[in-house]
């Protein structure tokens, strides 16, 4: 089964000379349609940096990175925002909403901007927003909502359509642990319906969700196991706070 996501020797290297950090380091890692993978590790260790250039937000120092098997190095900054439109969705931790856009508006954004009709966009926007439990509040603007309701609005517009590629950087931090569960429970529906996904996140307790929990050190993978592994799970994430 070809992967949905393909990192091939993939280096990130920040600044220069005294100033140089390598957030990754020749990092080789794979998601496949149907699979939801789980990346741990300790601050700095190189998770969202992985998911950046997951997402085509940046570019590897060396490497490559390959989407439904698309070098993102040939697409233009244009090309990359299309992926990002169609096949990739991605929930920041910062939410990256538009405050002067409804919540149904932020969550149908990436439709309208590759033209689909507008009734329909919305028709999947709100779909999306039941998704998340939060389809009451489509015509709010984000400064009108907590927290965790913004975030479910990122997590709505990230998942709206047809995504191939889920990228997650600790999609329930500023969510109670009801609602994180929900939002963790839709992931994992849209990895089961031929989805591939990856969540950055600090709690064994959400990587148990995955199918299989990568762990980074020094943007190096040091561990790689089934989310089935309870007890190596805890004991591995709890070097890792």
């Amino acid at each position: 089964m070809n992967a949905v996501l393909n990192l091939q020797s993939v280096s990130r290297v920040h600044g220069e000379g005294v100033t140089e950090v390598h957030a990754l380091r020749s990092v080789s890692f794979r998601a496949h349609p149907g699979e939801l993978v789980a990346v741990m590790g300790p601050s700095g260790s190189g998770k969202s940096t992985l998911l950046t250039l997951a997402g085509g937000l940046d570019e590897p120092t060396s490497g490559s990175v390959w989407v439904e098997g698309t070098d993102l190095a040939s697409l233009d900054l244009a090309g990359r925002a299309r992926m990002r439109r169609t096949s990739i969705g991605y929930v920041f931790q910062a939410y990256n909403l538009i405050p002067a856009l409804t919540a149904a508006e932020n969550v149908s954004l990436p439709l309208d901007l590759v033209g689909q009709r507008a009734r329909a966009a919305r028709a999947l926007a709100m779909h999306a927003l039941e998704e998340v439990g939060i389809a009451d509040l489509a015509d709010r603007f984000p400064d009108e909502m907590s927290g965790g309701q913004q975030q479910r609005i990122a997590i709505a517009r990230a998942v709206v359509g047809e995504r191939r590629l889920i990228l997650a950087d600790e999609p329930t931090g500023a969510l109670d642990t009801d609602t994180g569960e929900d939002v963790l429970r839709l992931i994992r529906a849209r990895c089961d319906a031929g989805a591939a996904g990856v969540l950055v996140t600090h709690e064994a307790r959400h990587a148990a969700w995955a199918d299989r929990v990568v762990f980074l050190r020094d943007g190096v993978i040091v561990d790689e196991h089934g989310a089935d592994e309870p007890d190596t799970l805890l004991e591995t994430s709890g070097s890792t706070r």
